[in-house]
């Protein structure tokens, strides 16, 4: 997807000198990212997510950051970091967004290694995203020498991105009420920035039947098996690809033998929008679902966990600007659209203007071959630099 901008910046960003500086410290960025990916963290690991968040707030104080820690009990602490000189008057900070927490669990290093090989940076987390932690904690400490860092910059490390901020969002939320604009730290689109993502939802369902002898009383049972086959049917119909609405039964189970009516089954939901209006009404549509065979019960839990973040006249602006920097950096920055979901989706649906994907450039995320393309580490850090700089 293009910008349909044609704004054109004039800018006293020295874009050269930042490339030049993130190619000068592109060795320690490395060294920070081998900590932070050798620091495995898995969502669900409490004590191993925070002995990584550990790692970051040590980087972070170096920096001369003031550190806020927002500890958590069955989750790994949430990491507030603040740079630069502290907000003064209507001038607002900049929110740097991103997250420490994996979907690999402890050992996955033994099968996955962190590793530099043909071009490349490889391990559990690179991609998706340490790195992007790496490089925000990097062009911050460029801005810094260079005199460049004059408004507050708040960078928060959640813990909890990978399975849904469940603790995480109104911290998210919160701080980004004080910004004037959230840079989310997420890979990037190829080689895109990211200037929309859909919304997500999950529900679970399931079916209450009447057990029976499927050969001696087969009348007399009501299987929960063929209702899913129907509700499944239903809900799969709800599907608008115009919109970008998407509902897909990932799991799906029951019964317990062969000669046995089946009184008991199950489905998963997975619901993505790309309209924010759409998230109320697919809820509503959950709600009112019933069992088309009326001796079977139905059980709905789930909902929209994040509203989609849409394509925004402030989110525009922001990209244009990226755009323009790129461009003195040599390349052409392109924006994109996802169906994947990021913490950006929270602060985008507050109105505050939101450009994700500023993180690393490279493939595989949450599969075997996550690795990261080496040569755009410095360029793609510079970029964040010189954003950074302009909204100051």
């Amino acid at each position: 997807m293009k910008s349909n901008s044609s704004e054109t910046l004039d800018t006293a960003v020295p874009m050269r000198a930042l490339l030049a500086g993130a190619r000068r410290k592109e060795s320690a960025l490395l060294e920070l990212t081998r900590r932070l990916v050798a620091s495995e963290s898995p969502s669900d690991d409490k004590s191993a997510v925070d002995a990584c968040v550990a790692i970051a707030a040590e980087a972070g104080r170096a920096l001369g950051g003031r550190i806020k820690h927002h500890r958590q009990r069955g989750y790994g602490d949430v990491l507030e970091m603040r740079f630069g000189p502290r907000r003064r008057g209507r001038q607002k900070p900049v929110l740097l967004l991103g997250h420490l927490d994996t979907v690999w669990p402890i050992g996955t290093l033994r099968q996955m290694p962190w590793r530099i090989a043909d071009g490349r940076l490889w391990g559990p987390g690179t991609l998706d995203m340490k790195v992007g932690v790496a490089m925000a904690l990097t062009a911050i400490e460029m801005l810094a020498e260079a005199d460049l860092l004059t408004r507050e910059t708040i960078l928060l490390l959640n813990s909890d991105e990978e399975i849904g901020s469940p603790i995480s969002r109104p911290i998210t939320e919160s701080l980004a009420h004080e910004c004037s604009a959230v840079f989310v730290l997420e890979p990037a689109q190829g080689l895109a920035y990211k200037t929309a993502r859909k919304g997500t939802g999950n529900w679970r369902i399931e079916i209450r039947g009447v057990a029976a002898h499927a050969g001696v009383d087969f009348e007399k049972g009501a299987s929960a098996l063929r209702e899913l086959s129907r509700v499944i049917e239903t809900v799969s119909d709800w599907t608008d690809l115009e919109r970008g609405l998407t509902v897909s039964v990932g799991v799906a189970g029951g019964g317990s033998k062969t000669n046995v009516i089946p009184a008991e089954a199950f489905a998963e939901v997975d619901v993505r929008i790309a309209k924010k209006g759409d998230g109320p009404r697919i809820e509503r549509r959950f709600r009112v679902l019933k069992a088309a065979d009326k001796r079977c019960g139905l059980t709905i839990d789930g909902g929209i966990n994040r509203p989609p973040m849409e394509r925004t006249r402030g989110t525009v602006k922001l990209f244009a600007r990226a755009r323009s920097l790129a461009a003195e950096l040599g390349f052409d920055l392109q924006e994109a659209s996802t169906g994947g979901a990021s913490d950006g989706n929270f602060t985008s649906a507050l109105g505050i203007p939101t450009l994700d994907g500023m993180g690393a450039v490279g493939e595989g995320a949450h599969a075997s071959h996550e690795s990261i393309l080496l040569e755009q580490l410095a360029p793609r850090t510079a970029l964040l630099a010189g954003m950074l700089a302009q909204s100051s």
